[in-house]
């Protein structure tokens, strides 16, 4: 006997998408920069609104991030100068963020960007593409 399903073949991979959860992933990407310089640009509104977000807009540990039309609001968690700031969007478990990390290796002086994040798995490798897109962009801006 052959078992029908109570929900439809469509609400059936919503709802299993909606239960699976987010998975940490981090990326490095080298940066011609100092920490000093780097951190202006994932710290400040400004900063972020060169390659993260077309506007950013702060209002007490509220960051409000905009991309053509559209709109989210993160909580500013932590931050280190010249070191990481941490984010959470609003409409997200508390177990999930996202950081900008610069790491200087002590040896060559080289400076990385690591990028913390959390995505759901089938949706890493297009997440990784708007971030790839976003630190070109900040190359570019910076001059590295």
């Amino acid at each position: 006997m052959q078992k029908i399903p109570l929900l439809p073949q469509n609400l059936i991979a919503e709802r299993d998408n909606l239960m699976a959860e987010r998975v940490k992933f981090q990326l490095e990407y080298q940066v011609n920069s100092s920490p000093e310089f780097l951190n202006t640009y994932i710290s400040s509104p400004s900063g972020l609104a060169e390659w993260f977000a077309d506007n950013v807009n702060v209002n007490g540990d509220i960051y409000k991030f905009m991309w053509e039309g559209s709109e989210e609001a993160a909580k500013l968690l932590s931050k280190r100068t010249n070191k990481f700031v941490k984010f959470q969007w609003v409409d997200r478990p508390e177990n999930e963020y996202f950081q900008f990390e610069i790491e200087q290796d002590e040896l060559t002086g080289d400076v990385a960007l690591i990028i913390t994040d959390f995505e759901y798995e089938e949706e890493i490798k297009g997440t990784t593409m708007i971030y790839d897109v976003s630190v070109d962009r900040l190359r570019q801006t910076i001059g590295g």
